[in-house]
């Protein structure tokens, strides 16, 4: 993160283990995209968990992969100048059913990684992984007002018939 912003709280995971500042905004999620660029958002235990692991598995077939699976948080070039509060937004609602699935286990925390393979659902599968920070769940809940906010209806990548 850069040393100029103030750096935010460091709080523990559920498992008591990893350490990381906590974004409490969806403003500062944006601020950190536009800064860092190449960034992934994770819904997981912990990345301690995950970094011991060092991979995910493909949850129909059981297959483990050859990284950690992620979701890039990164600007691509045909979202043109529209603001990165909504591109965030929209990263973050599209896997909130996650939390849901599993019963509220998880939670979001932005990394960076090497991306070393594509995943099922052509997600990044990445190595390499260095945590940047948690993401508050009152980011979640701003990012659903944000997308709620749009002419067109939209849900989460996981939609029920």
């Amino acid at each position: 993160m850069d040393e100029t912003a103030a750096e935010p709280a460091r709080t523990a995971a559920p498992d008591g283990v990893t350490e990381l500042p906590t974004l409490g905004s969806l403003a500062e999620l944006a601020d950190l995209v536009e800064r860092h660029g190449r960034l992934f958002v994770r819904w997981s235990r912990s990345p301690a968990e995950d970094l011991e692991a060092a991979r995910s598995a493909d949850h129909l077939t059981g297959i483990p992969l050859p990284g950690v699976s992620a979701n890039p948080l990164q600007i691509e070039g045909w979202w043109e100048d529209r603001p990165v509060r909504l591109w965030v937004a929209r990263r973050l609602y599209d896997y909130c059913h996650l939390r849901q699935e599993r019963d509220g286990d998880v939670r979001p925390w932005a990394l960076r990684g090497r991306e070393v393979a594509r995943g099922p659902d052509n997600e990044p599968l990445l190595r390499d992984v260095e945590p940047v920070c948690w993401i508050d769940l009152a980011v979640i809940e701003e990012a659903e007002e944000e997308v709620a906010r749009q002419r067109r209806p939209w849900g989460p990548m996981r939609r029920h018939p």
